[in-house]
């Protein structure tokens, strides 16, 4: 499974920021979409991906207010990346090693999407499910064999 499968399920909705954004507006994007992320933009190139993680230490070092801090002070401005064709079984140990969450996904120098590990995990229970599925069905339909005939009936056949 490649990550463009992940792509096409989850649909083409991107959200973006810029870098000079305020970080409170960029959390209020966040939570009124209800997501983990924003892909930082700048002259229609990424340039920085801003997630809870990046957020939530502000939050601590500011004594519990993002405080006037824009996207570019607190972004990771070298985000991991990946490709359409990068295949899930290269994202899910790069995302577990490297504790990330959010990665952009990149064809050249355009965005593409961003797949988190939420939707990694579930291509593979979805693919999982599947396959079970089938290995299920087969399993049911397995011809029976077929019983050996007595010796008279073999002789008189």
């Amino acid at each position: 499974m490649k990550v463009s499968d992940i792509l096409r399920v989850k649909g083409g909705t991107l959200y973006t920021t810029f870098p000079d954004a305020s970080l409170a507006e960029a959390v209020e994007t966040m939570a009124q979409f209800d997501i983990g992320s924003l892909a930082v933009m700048e002259h229609g190139e990424l340039v920085g991906m801003l997630t809870f993680r990046e957020v939530l230490h502000t939050v601590a070092r500011n004594g519990g207010t993002v405080g006037s801090n824009t996207v570019r002070s607190v972004m990771d401005d070298h985000p991991m990346s990946c490709t359409p064709e990068t295949e899930l079984d290269a994202v899910r140990p790069l995302m577990l090693e490297k504790h990330t969450r959010y990665m952009p996904v990149m064809d050249s120098k355009m965005l593409m999407g961003v797949i988190s590990f939420y939707d990694v995990a579930k291509a593979v229970v979805d693919a999982q499910n599947f396959e079970n599925k089938m290995l299920k069905a087969y399993i049911r339909d397995w011809p029976e064999e077929e019983e050996p005939r007595a010796e008279s009936e073999q002789k008189q056949a």
